[in-house]
């Protein structure tokens, strides 16, 4: 699962991001609030943590672009405020969660992973499924029912993110900003190979039809 961070206190979002990558999240992360609203608006990641107070463009604003937008990622908001007023403007801006610095590892934990089971789709010991297809994070692979489908890394964060995104287009630019990444110099054209590779792995079980092809559009993770 992808996560993006966007803190201004270096110490702190250093913290914060090698807390998560022990983990296992992919992280992406930055100190600047345009450039937060940049990489938030790309919808490729599962969980938002924002502070409020950052340069050029606070966190509040960030929320509020990201929900008029229609996208409904999992937010937290990290911030030195612990007013209920602040607490309620927070929560009135679209967040999910709000957490007061300073705070405790174990706590930011706690709220990542409460608020990542929030999209329904967790398993497990971890594990996302869509029907009998799963992947599992610790063992870094694709099943279907109980058989291992053997996957490279790139395909298993394919599989994860159509999982996660079950039953919604994800256009070919979201696929390749999410698992190659925005500065890759490896041409669009890679997702199609991946898809297939995906497909092909999954077809001897005769889940391969799971990965649909929205003409115009990208591709989807849903049953026909």
């Amino acid at each position: 699962m992808k996560i993006l961070v966007v803190e201004d206190d270096q110490m702190l979002r250093e913290a914060v991001v090698a807390v998560l990558r022990e983990g296992d999240y992919l992280i992406e992360d930055t100190g600047t609030g345009d450039e937060g609203l940049y990489l938030a608006e790309q919808g490729i990641h599962d969980l938002l943590i924002l502070d409020i107070m950052l340069p050029e463009v606070n966190g509040l604003d960030i929320v509020r672009r990201v929900r008029a937008q229609g996208n409904f990622v999992p937010i937290l908001l990290l911030t030195a405020k612990d007013s209920i007023e602040d607490k309620v403007i927070g929560f009135n801006s679209g967040a999910d969660d709000y957490l007061v610095k300073p705070f405790a590892v174990a706590e930011l934990l706690v709220r990542v992973k409460a608020l990542l089971r929030r999209t329904g789709i967790g398993g497990k010991e971890g594990e996302h499924c869509y029907g009998d297809v799963s992947v599992h994070p610790k063992l870094k692979d694709g099943f279907v029912g109980d058989h291992p489908l053997q996957l490279t890394s790139k395909e298993y964060e394919l599989l994860e993110y159509l999982i996660l995104n079950q039953e919604r287009i994800l256009s070919r630019e979201q696929v390749f900003d999410r698992i190659w990444g925005l500065e890759s110099e490896t041409g669009i054209g890679i997702v199609d190979l991946y898809i297939h590779y995906l497909r092909k792995k999954m077809s001897p079980y005769g889940r391969d039809h799971f990965i649909q092809t929205v003409r115009g559009a990208g591709f989807m993770l849903k049953d026909k």
